[in-house]
């Protein structure tokens, strides 16, 4: 039996709906792992604020102070791109898209630079160096590889989740509910891409400002 017109409206805005559930209840998750990260951060800075202190201050805050800058550039590109595809503006969502991964990969350069700053003055996890310093300094330093790492392995994620998004939304599309499953999806690709901002938004000012 076929269904009629009504029902296939209802179906596809439960569709929709799901889709929307499903991610909010996967960046609930998201949020979980890096609020304990979070949490326990503060606990080891409560117990250790000189050594923290010290650590912090070898940080390169101006390297962290351009990842912030373009997270936040990169957030607004999407933000953007989403509002493009949703008003029918295929060609500028799919530029501000580019945009969007192309200020995701600056960012990892970035960070990739910082990082090798900090192994080539040998300080790493498990190395000679790190391991000669205070307890407080190693903890520091192994929150900030694992929680930065952990963030940077998200920021990949996302390019990856936006180069899939690139290919559905340059593909011809075939019906009317092909492109309101492409703007659902790209909704859903920016709600993962602000969450990815935001948690940096956490990230510099623990390890580049507080800790100072």
């Amino acid at each position: 039996m076929k269904e009629t017109a009504a029902e296939l409206v209802v179906h596809k805005h439960h569709d929709a709906v799901g889709a929307r559930v499903g991610m909010w209840l996967f960046l609930f998750t998201e949020l979980l792992l890096f609020g304990g990260l979070f949490l326990l951060f503060s606990v080891y800075l409560d117990r250790n604020p000189q050594d923290f202190h010290y650590a912090s201050g070898e940080l390169n805050q101006f390297l962290g102070a351009m990842n912030t800058i373009i997270l936040l550039t990169s957030s607004f590109t999407m933000a953007i791109s989403i509002a493009a595809l949703q008003r029918g503006n295929r060609k500028l969502a799919i530029i501000l898209l580019v945009v969007t991964m192309i200020l995701g990969a600056a960012f990892l350069v970035d960070k990739y630079f910082e990082w090798s700053m900090e192994i080539g003055h040998g300080i790493y996890p498990g190395s000679p160096l790190l391991l000669q310093r205070s307890h407080g300094e190693i903890l520091f330093f192994s929150l900030y590889f694992v929680m930065t790492g952990l963030h940077g392995l998200h920021v990949v994620v996302g390019i990856i989740v936006m180069a899939f998004m690139l290919y559905f939304i340059t593909k011809r599309l075939r019906t009317a509910e092909d492109d309101m499953v492409n703007k659902i999806k790209l909704e859903n690709t920016g709600l993962y891409w602000h969450l990815v901002d935001i948690i940096w938004i956490f990230l510099f000012p623990l390890f580049y400002l507080i800790a100072r």
